[in-house]
């Protein structure tokens, strides 16, 4: 057995141990932040995810003390700027706008990612979400969607835009296709403007588009919004009557997105990233800008978004499963 003296050695050595690898993450969690936060957008400027991280990253700025610099890396569904941040250096100094695509979507599309969405993130907290709605060119003779849907039955797989394969719009339409029972034709675009310009110049029919990117065309006619995939009514979009209700139960589909940082970021600095996203969630102005753009903010927690991320990708699995979609 061995002698007291030893066991008291082995025990304060563990200790001290213990606070060798503790004492640099606490001090670097107190000095944390101590220059610019790179926030990485894996779409090219102006469109809405971008605008959501300018807005958030200045609000979040004042409160750390340091400025968060948004840089867009797009490409490849979010790919190229997922593994960007999935390599960088856990410290905080980089964080990344991850969405619907990133984390739920392309570990089923792609054969080979550049990180695994499972493992290479550690989740600061969700952002938001966009309410996505079924909206046709003024031309189409549908004005609800059991109007639509027959109209639909009638055309030979009727054409449908969305900012690109993979992107959560596709995966609504996907979804849709299915719970309908109606075959479409897919005409991916590079990004949700150009998607939005051919339906509202009437070479593509209809598309889902999301409240950012739709809300002008829709409130000046030249869009005509059938009904949101959404469990409730929607923000500046209360006289459009949800898909449920009527009558596809339980549709829903949103475009949401959160904040991640990479794998191994310390705990300290991630609590310290998320009250400051929280904090500015809740700042007057933000909000309303964020409710302008008919935006349903979900503040949450790192574990929350854990969650709500694996629900996610539950759910479009078995979409992309069924679809037979895969990307490479």
């Amino acid at each position: 057995m061995p002698h007291p003296a030893c066991l008291s050695r082995r025990v304060f050595g563990a200790i001290v141990s213990a606070a060798a690898l503790t004492l640099p993450s606490l001090a670097l969690a107190q000095s944390y932040p101590s220059k610019a936060i790179e926030w990485v957008v894996p779409y090219p400027a102006g469109g809405g995810t971008d605008v959501v991280a300018r807005t958030l990253a200045e609000a979040m700025g004042k409160t750390l003390g340091q400025p968060l610099v948004v840089v867009n890396k797009p490409g490849a569904a979010t790919n190229i700027g997922a593994a960007y941040v999935a390599h960088a250096k856990p410290d905080g100094y980089t964080i990344l706008s991850a969405d619907t695509a990133t984390l739920a979507a392309n570990p089923y599309l792609y054969s080979k990612l550049g990180y695994n969405a499972e493992k290479d993130f550690a989740s600061l907290g969700l952002t938001v979400r966009f309410p996505l709605i079924l909206a046709v060119n003024p031309k189409v003779p549908a004005k609800n969607l059991k109007e639509f849907l027959a109209w639909a039955r009638t055309q030979d797989a009727a054409s449908y835009a969305t900012p690109g394969a993979g992107s959560p719009h596709h995966l609504a339409t996907e979804l849709f296709s299915k719970d309908a029972g109606i075959t479409f034709t897919h005409v991916p675009y590079r990004g949700a403007a150009p998607a939005v310009q051919d339906v509202v110049g009437g070479q593509v029919p209809f598309m889902f588009v999301d409240t950012a990117s739709g809300q002008q065309f829709i409130n000046g006619n030249k869009l005509r919004a059938l009904g949101i995939a959404s469990n409730k009514r929607v923000k500046n979009f209360e006289d459009v009557a949800t898909l449920n209700e009527q009558g596809m139960k339980g549709f829903e589909a949103y475009a949401w997105q959160g904040l991640v940082a990479p794998a191994g970021t310390p705990r300290e600095v991630v609590e310290k990233l998320n009250r400051a996203l929280l904090a500015a969630m809740d700042n007057t102005e933000v909000k309303a800008r964020l409710q302008a753009l008919g935006l349903e903010a979900i503040p949450s927690s790192p574990a929350q978004m854990d969650k709500y991320a694996t629900d996610e990708r539950a759910k479009w699995s078995r979409v992309i499963k069924v679809s037979h979609l895969k990307l490479d």
